[in-house]
């Protein structure tokens, strides 16, 4: 040992204890990050499920229309709209409902039907859609409307 170290208190001893703190640092950093990481993998799963929900809503009342349009053409002449009906696909409970107006084009007489169709998962009293205040996160509801002349 060279006389410097002699007179210094601490001078032959090692320091330790320093590798321990950076050891820890970097776990909380780590587990920080798993945990965000984590996180935003269930967002993408979550947005993927309601994307996915979404376009079966849209089918559905698609569906529902087509099934009123079906309605409509193929009664007798003029026909007369059909009452509310609930129609259930899937996880689906669609309501479709049919208002008829008469209206002219010149000397022709024209029927007009507004056909709607809404779809959703938790329907209310078996009809949608669901007004209740107490609607779940992952409620899912599309309407569709079309105007059927005959």
């Amino acid at each position: 040992m060279s006389t410097t170290c002699r007179k210094a208190p601490h001078c032959g001893q090692r320091q330790t204890g320093f590798t321990l703190v950076s050891v820890v640092f970097i776990l909380v950093v780590l587990a920080v990050l798993g945990a965000a990481m984590a996180k935003m993998s269930m967002r993408q799963h979550l947005g993927a499920a309601a994307e996915l929900g979404a376009a079966c809503a849209y089918q559905a009342a698609y569906a529902g229309l087509e099934w009123a349009s079906v309605q409509v053409l193929r009664s007798a002449s003029p026909p007369a709209c059909f009452a509310g009906t609930q129609l259930t696909l899937g996880d689906f409970v669609v309501s479709v409902s049919c208002t008829r107006t008469q209206g002219s084009d010149g000397a022709t007489a024209l029927n007009f039907y507004q056909l709607v169709a809404n779809a959703c998962n938790a329907p209310s009293g078996n009809s949608c859609p669901n007004t209740t205040a107490s609607v779940q996160p992952t409620y899912l509801e599309r309407q569709l409307s079309r105007t059927v002349i005959r």
